[in-house]
């Protein structure tokens, strides 16, 4: 593991400062990166890295809607790839790490397609989760995701399933096949960035009625209401000259 990690507040202190600093209190994105640190000599063996952590924080004007590729109205659409996602024995998916070309091929393929992002797969054939996102099913109002021995763990994932309990919706964490997906009656996706995205159309086959469905409806509407509950969000502290304080 990583040695002399930054503590959490010291992260927090840094994201605040780099706020104020680029005067971004709103309509903002960022990615933290955290390396080994400084090597005194070029190697890939971790010994070198004798400085301690760095952490990189990289900030954008960024808003969601109308920015990125996904579409949380009208829904996007996806191809399954022919890239199968990392097993836990190579590179574990379950680790957010900077290997991305596990990721990068299947959305060049989305790009070649013309769709928004890939479908992939584990090396058993099943759902595993997208090139950049989890993904969720609905089938008869039960709420379904695949486990995540072969996807990243996500947090805006754990969040809805917590949504859904707390909404009454049924939920379930297996192994779903891609069959399963195509005749599904809604779908979408989850993801920082993205938040939940309905999926119309998986590999040419129309998703439902091909509109957002009920049920990603209210877990839409549920997740866009988290930075008003006590505990789901950090108050951004008042920038110099600032009047007012901000959630993100």
């Amino acid at each position: 593991g990583f040695q002399n990690v930054h503590s959490k507040e010291d992260v927090m202190e840094a994201i605040f400062q780099t706020l104020a600093v680029n005067g971004m209190r709103d309509g903002a994105h960022m990615r933290l990166t955290l390396t080994r640190g400084e090597k005194y000599t070029s190697s890939m063996n971790p010994i070198f890295n004798v400085f301690g952590t760095t952490l990189i924080i990289l900030p954008e004007w960024k808003p969601t809607q109308g920015k990125t590729t996904y579409d949380n109205v009208k829904g996007i659409s996806l191809v399954t790839s022919a890239v199968r996602r990392n097993s836990p024995s190579t590179c574990d998916s379950k680790i957010h790490h900077n290997n991305m070309i596990n990721n990068i091929l299947p959305k060049i393929q989305a790009n070649v397609a013309g769709v928004s992002d890939a479908l992939m797969l584990d090396l058993d054939g099943f759902v595993s989760e997208t090139n950049a996102t989890n993904i969720f099913m609905v089938e008869d109002g039960v709420l379904h995701t695949p486990h995540a021995d072969h996807c990243l763990p996500g947090i805006t994932r754990e969040t809805v399933l917590i949504l859904a309990k707390e909404l009454g919706i049924e939920t379930d964490v297996r192994r779903i096949s891609l069959a399963e997906f195509h005749s599904a009656d809604e779908v979408f996706t989850t993801g920082t960035m993205g938040e939940l995205t309905p999926v119309t159309m998986i590999d040419g086959r129309v998703i439902g009625d091909g509109k957002r469905g009920p049920v990603t409806s209210r877990l839409q509407e549920a997740y866009s209401l988290l930075p008003e509950r006590d505990g789901w969000s950090t108050p951004i502290p008042p920038f110099k000259g600032a009047s007012t304080t901000q959630k993100f």
